[in-house]
């Protein structure tokens, strides 16, 4: 059986879930009380619902408990709205819920009537916009644990025609290449310390924070 997954609440998020989600293979209810939404999603779902998330009765329709996610992302539109709605899906026995939360105080309310994820779009965009602010040569990053990023790179000029063994990331930053791209479009690959870096590629990074920035304020 495919994997369900309810998304409460069809603003910017929802939709852009619902969007991502359906090139998946997870079966998607999608739940909103605003006609024109619901009206929307029907590019993304088969049968989106237009039901009132804060009423318990209409709620339990859906039977969270028997979704693998149930996922509240009414954040956008009314903060009591989505502490009602997690506190009704924990309520009626949901195994997952992932809330969006417009600010900390939010977020803290959500987790306590029963959010066993918060989540703030703008935030975790902002984070991970803020990089390439700083340097052309980013194209973005991922936080992984408390100290660990991810990131993408463009290769800097006196990167070019060298191979990775030479550069010695690991040691002089601390910074491991994780893959190479070649190009914005290309194929990822695998490298080695025999690999050599071409104009054009991508590295693929995994350091500390503040690792990337150093090396590249050392090539710019």
């Amino acid at each position: 059986m495919n994997r369900q997954v309810v998304v409460i609440g069809l603003g910017q998020f929802g939709m852009g879930l619902i969007r991502a989600l359906s090139n998946s293979d997870v079966e998607i209810i999608a739940v909103d009380l605003d006609e024109k939404r619901v009206e929307m999603a029907t590019s993304w779902v088969a049968k989106p619902l237009c039901i009132d998330a804060t009423n318990e009765d209409a709620l339990a329709q859906l039977h969270p408990e028997k979704r693998d996610v149930c996922v509240c992302a009414t954040g956008d539109q009314s903060r009591e709205v989505g502490i009602i709605c997690t506190a009704l899906l924990k309520q009626l026995g949901a195994k997952r819920i992932i809330a969006r939360a417009n600010d900390d105080l939010h977020a803290r309310i959500l987790h306590l009537v029963g959010a066993d994820e918060v989540v703030n779009p703008e935030w975790d965009f902002g984070e991970r916009y803020a990089p390439r602010i700083l340097s052309k040569h980013v194209l973005g990053e991922m936080l992984l644990g408390a100290d660990l990023v991810v990131s993408e790179i463009y290769a800097a000029k006196k990167l070019w025609d060298m191979k990775l063994a030479d550069l010695n990331l690991q040691r002089k930053f601390g910074i491991t290449v994780i893959a190479i791209r070649e190009g914005i479009n290309g194929k990822i690959k695998q490298v080695g310390a025999e690999d050599i870096i071409k104009k054009g590629d991508i590295l693929v990074t995994a350091a500390r924070r503040g690792s990337i920035h150093k090396l590249l304020e050392d090539v710019e």
